[in-house]
């Protein structure tokens, strides 16, 4: 016999989790007939959706568009613009048995409104929220629901509005403030919600910077724009599907060469980002992103790490950059590696432990390096200094459409292969001893 956690007082059933589905189902239905998008598709998305609610993360909703306030451009992505508005009435949180109504929370709600261009294929930007929808809850932008500018006529997704903006920005503007104990724990955070995401069997295809928002960068990270997104297997006879659509340094060579677009790929885009947030500095800002970079990250081409990077980073990032795209860790194996790393180096931290193993000894060092580069470099500590680097104006950090035709075979370095075997080597008994396997380069699989 099944045992439930709570009674339904408005049915008496039994049931686990957010709420009574089968009650709120029935309220949903009862309102299909109080709206509509004008659009079948979107009606019968939303429904859908609606009837099959397990939480109200996973509940959107056709919201007028009447009901937002105070609407305003705020940026551009690859496919639309991004529009700051106010939710007057806020997202549905449960229903109120006594009123006989859906309960909302907070009032006046900040959003972001996203508005495609007309240039969009409609059925693209359905499957855009139908992807994102399944990622609602697992570390990704918020979706509440869909409106429609009554001007235009353009279709708008609503999404949770991240008032610090995106990582690119918050590292350029913030970087000499970041300590190390932060940096592993955005590189954590980050292979946790991918980790999640490819448990889904999703991939973003257009990871960078510009696509990780958050409303404080110190506490948490959030994964948006799943506009090139999909589902592995889905569509495998579509002809656009060699289009390459995305920011050039975080595309991987083979992907660039035209094979088909992996999990693996996501993680060389997470290698690339994984530099930035070890250095400040975005890939290749002082050339042009054209097909000669293209070319040239096909041959081989990387970012340079810095040396005072600790080894362990340093090999991290390597693997997930290599040519070989077999040898490559998952993001399960990147989150298992990581989360050592940050509790190793947080315990020592806060009660002492671990002085003597590695991870501490070689994040000590880098921390001893950055202040020392601090104290040279700056007669204050009391305000954020910007990084300065110049950025050459045709490097380019927003997803456009490359078309570069035969473009190489992907290989690494001349050198590459050797110095990863190295580090490798010098890190596996340790590695070993503290409780995670360190797999040969020569047998990582995706």
């Amino acid at each position: 016999m099944a045992s439930y956690n709570k009674t339904c007082l408005e049915c008496n059933q039994g049931y686990d989790g957010w709420c009574c589905k089968p009650c709120n189902s029935k309220h949903f239905r009862n309102d299909f007939n109080k709206w509509t998008s004008g659009n079948n598709k979107i009606d019968k998305f939303i429904q859908d959706a609606q009837l099959n609610a397990n939480g109200n993360w996973e509940i959107i909703e056709w919201i007028p568009y009447d009901r937002f306030k105070d609407v305003k451009q705020i940026g551009r992505g690859g496919f639309g613009t991004i529009h700051y508005a106010s939710w007057i009435d806020g997202f549905i949180r449960e229903w109120d048995i006594e009123n006989q109504q859906w309960n909302r929370y907070p009032k006046d709600k900040e959003v972001a409104l996203k508005k495609f261009d007309n240039f969009v294929n409609f059925d693209d930007a359905l499957n855009e929220m139908s992807i994102h929808l399944k990622t609602n809850g697992i570390g990704t932008i918020r979706f509440y629901g869909i409106t429609q500018d009554p001007e235009t006529h353009s279709y708008m997704m609503v999404l949770e509005y991240a008032a610090d903006g995106n990582f690119r920005e918050y590292l350029k503007i913030n970087f000499n403030n970041i300590n190390w104990i932060q940096k592993l724990k955005n590189l954590l955070d980050l292979s946790y919600r991918l980790m999640h995401i490819h448990e889904l069997n999703i991939v973003h295809h257009d990871f960078h910077p510009g696509n990780i928002l958050s409303s404080n960068f110190d506490s948490y990270m959030l994964i948006s724009d799943f506009g090139l997104s999909k589902l592995i297997g889905a569509n495998p006879n579509n002809p656009e599907k060699k289009n390459i659509f995305g920011v050039l340094p975080y595309i991987a060579p083979e992907v660039l060469s035209g094979e088909e677009y992996t999990k693996a790929a996501d993680v060389y885009s997470y290698g690339i980002i994984a530099y930035e947030v070890v250095t400040g500095f975005p890939p290749y800002p002082d050339i042009p992103h054209d097909k000669d970079l293209a070319m040239k990250i096909c041959n081989g081409l990387r970012p340079k790490i810095t040396f005072h990077t600790p080894k362990l980073i340093t090999r991290m990032i390597m693997r997930c950059w290599d040519a070989r795209v077999t040898h490559r860790p998952t993001f399960k194996e990147l989150h298992d590696e990581l989360r050592i790393y940050y509790f190793e180096y947080d315990d020592y931290l806060k009660v002492g432990k671990n002085k003597d193993s590695e991870t501490v000894i070689q994040i000590k060092k880098a921390e001893e390096f950055s202040a020392n580069q601090e104290s040279t470099n700056t007669t204050t500590t009391t305000t954020t200094t910007p990084l300065n680097y110049q950025t050459h104006p045709q490097a380019i950090y927003t997803s456009q459409l490359l078309n570069f035709p035969k473009l190489p075979k992907p290989k690494n370095e001349e050198n590459f292969e050797r110095d990863l075997e190295e580090l490798t080597e010098s890190m596996s008994l340790e590695n070993n001893n503290k409780g995670f396997i360190t797999k040969s380069t020569k047998s990582v699989k995706i």
